[in-house]
């Protein structure tokens, strides 16, 4: 865990790995619950027989939307930002799913600051996060994610 003192301090860490994430499981229930709430229940990811049969990756798998909003949860276990009253999910430069999650599988995330900069009332920092599947050749997002942080 990288504990800094305010956004003005994530200027010494641009261009540094910040961490890496603790694994986390995606399983099937989760999967359900992130269908129900963004209401697509597609056969991919919420039928596993079906899913099984007739899916290119023989079981379910994550949505990718799902997988990139994992990456709050991986931040706060890597990164500390003291006398922050609040941060803000400003958006999103590029993102990219380069592999699928299948049921089961433990994802992580490697996150790198790449930029740092003051906004009025606090600061905004740019992370490239990369999510990793457990034993998996290619990542399963890749994603250039800005966050503004207020004191």
């Amino acid at each position: 865990m990288v504990k800094v003192d305010g956004p003005e301090a994530l200027k010494s860490l641009v261009g540094k790995e910040i961490g890496v994430s603790d694994w986390l499981a995606v399983t099937q229930t989760r999967i359900d619950q992130f269908a129900n709430a963004t209401e697509d229940r597609q056969w991919i990811h919420t039928q596993p027989e079906r899913a099984k049969e007739e899916s290119p990756y023989g079981a379910t798998i994550a949505h990718g939307f799902l997988t990139l909003s994992l990456l709050s949860t991986f931040a706060r276990q890597v990164l500390e930002i003291a006398g922050v009253r609040l941060a803000v999910n400003y958006g999103l430069n590029r993102v990219r799913f380069p592999s699928a999650v299948r049921e089961g599988t433990r994802v992580r995330a490697r996150i790198q600051l790449v930029g740092a900069r003051d906004v009025e009332g606090g600061g905004e920092a740019t992370f490239v996060c990369m999510v990793e599947a457990e034993g998996a050749d290619k990542p399963c997002c890749v994603a250039e994610w800005i966050v503004r942080y207020y004191l």
